[in-house]
């Protein structure tokens, strides 16, 4: 890597990983209660369905990927339904790279939920381009979950959810069913591709590396080994914990004010 000073460092137990700063990326799932936002970030991460309903207050996730050599990591943000604290949805949507806005296909109330939603992610969003003179795309999947259900529980038409994503080239529709694991990876690929990341990012496209390998993964000699059979590879980090609510104010703040042309975000801890 060309620039010790770039660097991000994620530590968990024996593993030290060097991630370049413009090669992390935070991803925010959104929605109403129940919807299957944590049924959909777990399929992500583990390739899981649970049938328990556990509410959500909001959970962290990190995953490291080496693609082809180049290091990357994506933190996701799993937000609660409820919105205890309006600041703190504002404070997800502002520190946001990729956005996935989920509603149940059998509730029309989650439905508009999801178009207030996306309202509320453009006019932030917007507003902070305008602060910053970024022209960075937006790249914003909404999913309609429950798709296994029979069509009469169907409370929202296919075509209402393509309508909200007909004049955006970032924002794309998809049914899915997390239980079913339909459509799920195919969400991600076009996500990951809206957002100019490597496709392999995607569920399905990448090899599953246990964190005991994760003092090899990026070494040369772990690269060169294996590039062979595959040369994208995937990692959950099992310690990572979500930067502060000061941390994302500073990030927010450095990029309004100028003051930092890095993607520095705070360091993982270990509990």
């Amino acid at each position: 890597f060309q620039d010790q000073a770039m660097m991000k460092t994620m530590s968990g137990g024996n593993c030290t990983l060097n991630v370049p700063a413009k090669n992390s990326y935070r991803m925010v799932v959104l929605g109403a209660s129940k919807v299957g936002k944590s049924s959909i970030v777990s399929r992500f991460l583990n390739g899981r369905f649970e049938d328990q309903y556990t509410p959500t207050i909001e959970d962290f996730h990190r995953k490291v990927y080496n693609i082809r050599g180049d290091m990357y990591q994506l933190d996701i943000l799993d937000t609660s339904g409820n919105h205890p604290f309006p600041a703190m949805r504002r404070l997800s949507i502002l520190t946001g790279d990729v956005f996935i806005l989920v509603f149940s296909l059998d509730n029309r109330e989650s439905f508009d939920e999801v178009k207030r939603l996306q309202k509320q992610i453009l006019e932030v969003k917007s507003c902070l381009k305008n602060k910053t003179k970024e022209s960075a795309d937006l790249p914003m999947v909404i999913c309609g979950n429950k798709n296994d259900h029979s069509e009469m529980c169907r409370k929202v038409r296919s075509d209402e959810g393509e309508n909200l994503v007909s004049s955006d080239e970032n924002c794309a529709y998809f049914e899915v069913s997390a239980k079913k694991n339909t459509n799920v990876d195919e969400m991600f690929y076009v996500l990951f591709s809206m957002a100019k990341l490597p496709h392999e990012m995607s569920p399905a496209l990448h090899r599953k590396i246990s964190i005991q390998y994760g003092d090899t993964f990026q070494q040369k000699s772990f690269r060169m080994r294996r590039v062979k059979d595959m040369d994208a590879y995937g990692m959950i980090s099992p310690f990572a914990r979500r930067p502060s609510v000061n941390s994302d104010l500073k990030y927010i703040k450095s990029k309004v004010l100028r003051e930092g042309q890095s993607r520095e975000r705070e360091k993982c801890t270990i509990q």
